[in-house]
């Protein structure tokens, strides 16, 4: 039993990263060998920097990473208590300081057996009640075929989960339902779903846990207006359904179905929560199960696996290499799989709204480089796009490579080309070409990534990759010392929105922004759709 009525470990005077002895050891473990000349001395390296975590196998013998330099990053990851935060975030203590709050993802995967406690209440009950609720729900959906098209309108983590796994999922998706996402406030969005909607059989899920998004209540009015003037007021309630806990708000817009979600869940933590709906309508309740149940594995394995077998914390911990002592600012994730297609956006708000932190959980100033920048795109794609800037460019760029055995297609002489350009790219980023005549020709090497694979991508694997990464990015946190679950920085440019929003169609003026904003908002005024 977990409960999380004790409070986290003090956090004032948090001890600085780069006056740790283990900090020390780390820098002074850089090899000047290449990666060919570890390779060619190690006949045993690609084994022993290989490490499997449920269905994956994980692959970084090809990271610029040592003995010594492994030894080091596993010493202070200890050091800096890895293990005493990771319990503290699966027994409940309010572990986000800024806002005094939970982190618990981890429980929307737990079993019915488990029990954790949040002020009082059995938090596992409620979370499988409100999967209960769901399945329900989107099994009468799917049985009764009652909707066609279903529309996930909301924003951030409202939206990149369930639309990257929907579509990561297509091979188990009922392909008579057209599943569309609508997050963005330029109406082109909503418009082109719209489009190709029947008013009389498609159905919205407005998702917003204050109901009160200003991108995802544009959206969801929208929707509602073209709803009512097709089929009448009375239609709202049988059309929409919500993903909120303001009830208040849910209840004014019309609509009665609502499935709740918790403060203890961050948005982009929240693919496992009613924030699924839409992906579990797609694949059914069962598919959404098996997810939640490979995320499980992850946390499991997270949870029991010492340090040095811990694959979370070894990425995790390559990644602090990789960035804070190797000053890569950026890392690439290439999924070889086309059905992963959204995974690198999604990984981009788990990351870099997490990391993308320049103060410490203490409010003082971090000393070293935190979050790097996520970015990439399915390989082959890439390949013929920027892959010449990763083997040949100036910049250090750490990539991850993902792809599977067995494809959800039967087209296999596509899928071995597509896995045999996985691993060439690998070996050529690390090992390169260098008795070319030509130095255009040459390929210098030395560039790190590492390769995680598995047997085929289903509802369990996605989960697994899923909870892999969101522990990557919690280990990260905790090194840094940075609270990598609240996400302040997204709040001015909003704030700043609103008041100019105003000003674009009023004849109120602030008189607050610098001559720039206030020149084109002039601008904007005098050419704007309605103007006289």
């Amino acid at each position: 039993m977990a409960s999380a009525n004790r409070r986290p470990a003090s956090v004032r005077g948090v001890e600085r990263l780069t006056g740790r002895p283990e900090w020390s050891l780390l820098t002074a473990s850089r090899s000047p060998q290449t990666l060919a000349e570890m390779f060619a001395t190690d006949p045993g390296r690609a084994q022993r920097f290989s490490l499997t975590a449920g269905d994956l196998l994980v692959d970084y013998s090809k990271q610029l990473v040592n003995d010594q330099t492994m030894a080091a990053l596993v010493a202070l990851a200890d050091a800096v208590g890895v293990e005493r935060r990771r319990d503290e975030m699966f027994d409940g203590a309010p572990i986000n300081v800024t806002e005094q709050r939970a982190v618990l993802h981890t429980a929307l995967r737990a079993p019915p057996q488990e029990t954790i406690t949040v002020d009082g209440v059995d938090i596992v009950a409620e979370v499988h009640a409100v999967l209960t609720a769901m399945s329900a729900f989107a099994e009468d959906v799917r049985v009764t075929a009652r909707f066609r098209s279903i529309v996930n309108i909301g924003i951030g983590g409202s939206d990149l989960g369930p639309a990257m796994a929907t579509e990561a999922l297509w091979a188990c998706a009922d392909h008579a339902l057209d599943v569309s996402f609508v997050s963005n406030v330029d109406g082109a969005d909503i418009a082109r779903v719209l489009e190709r909607c029947d008013p009389a059989s498609t159905l919205f899920i407005v998702s917003s846990k204050t109901f009160t998004t200003i991108e995802t209540m544009t959206n969801a009015r929208t929707a509602r207006d073209w709803l009512v003037d097709a089929l009448g007021t009375e239609a709202v309630a049988d059309h929409f359904v919500a993903v909120s806990t303001n009830l208040d708000a849910v209840r004014a817009f019309g609509i009665h179905t609502v499935f709740g979600f918790w403060d203890w869940v961050g948005g982009r933590y929240s693919l496992a929560s009613s924030i699924g709906l839409s992906l579990m309508i797609a694949i059914g309740a069962d598919n959404f199960a098996a997810m939640l149940q490979g995320m499980r594995v992850i946390d499991d394995h997270f949870r029991t696996e010492p340090l040095v077998r811990n694959v979370p914390v070894i990425l995790g911990m390559i990644g602090i290499w990789n960035t804070s002592v190797l000053g890569a600012p950026t890392k690439a994730v290439i999924p070889y799989a086309r059905e992963l297609a959204r995974f690198p956006a999604y990984l981009q708000q788990l990351d870099m709204e997490s990391n993308g932190k320049m103060v410490r959980l203490d409010g003082t100033d971090v000393e070293v480089a935190t979050g790097p920048i996520i970015w990439g795109e399915p390989g082959t794609n890439g390949q013929h796009a920027f892959f010449q800037l990763l083997h040949q460019g100036t910049h250090l760029v750490p990539v991850d490579l993902i792809g599977f055995a067995r494809p959800n297609h039967n087209l296999a002489g596509h899928h071995d080309l597509l896995f045999a350009n996985l691993l060439a790219q690998a070996q050529a980023l690390a090992f390169g070409r260098t008795d070319s005549p030509s130095p255009h020709r040459s390929f210098p090497g030395n560039r790190p990534s590492t390769i995680i694979v598995a047997e085929r991508l289903t509802p369990s694997t996605l989960g697994q990759l899923i909870a892999l990464y969101e522990h990557i990015v919690f280990v990260q946190g905790v090194v840094w010392g940075i609270n990598s679950f609240d996400q302040w920085g997204v709040e001015l440019g909003k704030q700043l929105a609103q008041t100019i929003a105003a000003e674009l169609t009023g004849d109120h003026r602030s008189g607050s922004h610098d001559a720039s904003t206030s020149a084109l908002i002039d601008w904007y005024r005098s050419r704007r759709v309605g103007h006289r």
